[in-house]
């Protein structure tokens, strides 16, 4: 799954992102690009699961594609 997160724009942000997307999956596999606002994830959470987590830890995310 693909999001677009708009106030993702520095490491500390990544690391928060990550953090929030790991709170519900541990295993998820998280890649980011901070220039682009995007984030790439692999998880077993559903879609719904990562926006909330996303929203709760200050980073409301689009999906994208």
């Amino acid at each position: 799954m693909q999001f677009h997160i708009e106030n993702m724009t520095c490491g500390a942000c990544v690391r928060r992102v990550t953090a929030a997307v790991h709170s519900i999956d541990p295993a998820a596999q998280v890649t980011a690009d901070v220039g682009e606002h995007r984030v790439q994830v692999q998880s077993a959470g559903t879609q719904e699961q990562l926006m909330a987590v996303l929203d709760e830890a200050g980073y409301p995310a689009r999906p994208v594609g």
